[in-house]
């Protein structure tokens, strides 16, 4: 599923999402319409009735507007003037499944007094994906922070995910992290972020080859790593008690699991990263210097953080949401007219960034996530259609936001509902 976004602050697009405010819209009427002070069971079936068949009408109305994108014409759907930003689906949504199945868990239409909201109409989303993508699945990506773990915490062993990746990774789908956090080629900085998932392959005695379908992504998509096996050997004393005492000495393998940084020449970047250094700093250089505004205008108490292909802001003291939007939303906009201007340096490609508010601070990336699940499609021959991206970032300020346009996406708001996805996926192989 995709969306294009319009940034405006003052309409709070940039905190909404086109399709679930329609989806959300129809569903209220019937919810008003209906009401009553005392539910009954027979009322709440037919509640779900109602439901059910809004979402059936919305399934056929997606059906027709990916019929008319197989034919170049997604304009003249139905949906596309009932929703003008609407993009592409690359799978079915069987949403009229999905919401029985959702409904059966939270019991959306025994509510009287709170009507279908924004958050059950994304889980109805992310389950019908799940539904319909779970036959063809061939790549799993995935944010780190809020979505794998807690926001700037590590992957502990006893992480809940841990044995659901470890499931993926033996239906020989390939797992891959994609975030944010760029450490460059350093492993060892990643291996510690992931030292409990690491530890995990090792308990659960991953193959080789099952391990080497996990990958990590860093700096939206500047930084891949594989995983390997390194064969360790140990000298063991072991006393046995028998009728006659002896000592006897064995050498026993055992696996460990370590990151290996793969080079830009192993795998197809240069058509999708086509910029010199020198054209990034400079893009680099003008957000830098957006940030130190939002800083000094806002008097913010923040430091200014400077990498290879990345600038932050990352507070001293805990900012507002609409803070670090304003930061966001100050660098998208100070990039593009830089970009747009006669001053920028012309390139075969636009260099692409990514401006995020990530929860506690603010970065800009070069490159983003969009380049990464599209680098890890060319080499693992995964098409849109059989890959599926899950973040929590798919507001106008987000990082996740532009996967969209590569692949299926499930919108999350913690581990928690990651845990759900993944779960309900396990179910339906």
């Amino acid at each position: 599923m995709t969306s294009q976004y319009r940034v405006n602050y003052h309409l709070r697009a940039h905190k909404r999402d086109s399709l679930i405010e329609f989806i959300k819209g129809m569903l209220l009427t019937p919810f008003v319409l209906h009401s009553q002070p005392a539910a009954s069971q027979a009322h709440v079936a037919e509640n779900a009735q109602r439901f059910s068949e809004i979402f059936a009408s919305i399934e056929e109305l997606i059906e027709e507007h990916r019929s008319f994108t197989s034919q170049g014409i997604p304009t003249y759907s139905r949906l596309a003037k009932l929703v003008p930003s609407i993009g592409t689906f690359f799978t079915p949504l069987p949403l009229q499944r999905a919401f029985e199945r959702v409904n059966s868990q939270d019991k959306i239409s025994a509510r009287k007094h709170v009507p279908p909201s924004f958050n059950d109409i994304r889980r109805i989303l992310n389950m019908a994906q799940a539904i319909a993508i779970a036959p063809h699945l061939k790549l799993v990506t995935f944010d780190g922070d809020m979505t794998l773990y807690a926001d700037g915490q590590n992957f502990e062993q006893d992480n809940e995910l841990t044995f659901l990746l470890i499931a993926l990774l033996r239906r020989r789908i390939n797992v891959a992290i994609v975030t944010a956090a760029g450490y460059g080629d350093d492993a060892g900085r990643y291996e510690h972020r992931l030292s409990g998932l690491l530890a995990a392959f090792g308990t659960a005695q991953l193959t080789p080859e099952e391990a080497s379908r996990f990958f990590v992504l860093g700096g939206e998509c500047n930084f891949l790593f594989r995983t390997i096996v390194v064969q360790q050997q140990q000298q063991q004393q072991q006393q046995q008690q028998q009728q006659q005492q002896q000592q006897q000495q064995q050498q026993q393998q055992e696996s460990s699991y370590a990151l290996q940084y793969v080079p830009d020449t192993e795998y197809r970047a240069s058509s999708l990263r086509a910029w010199t250094d020198s054209q990034v700093q400079q893009l680099l250089d003008v957000a830098e210097a957006e940030l130190r505004d939002c800083v000094e205008r806002m008097a913010i108490s923040a430091e200014i953080l400077r990498k290879p292909r990345a600038v932050g802001l990352v507070p001293r003291a805990q900012l507002t949401r609409e803070q670090l939007d304003e930061c966001a939303l100050s660098s998208q906009l100070a990039l593009l007219k830089y970009q747009g201007s006669p001053k920028s340096q012309p390139c075969d490609v636009p260099i692409p960034f990514c401006a995020f508010n990530g929860g506690n601070d603010c970065w800009v990336d070069i490159g983003n996530k969009l380049i990464g699940v599209r680098i890890l499609q060319h080499m693992l021959d995964s098409p849109p259609e059989a890959t599926l991206h899950v973040g929590d970032q798919f507001l106008s300020t987000g990082n996740d936001l532009s996967t969209r346009t590569a692949c299926c996406t499930c919108w999350i708001i913690n581990p928690e509902e990651t845990q759900r996805i993944l779960t309900e996926l396990e179910k339906l192989f």
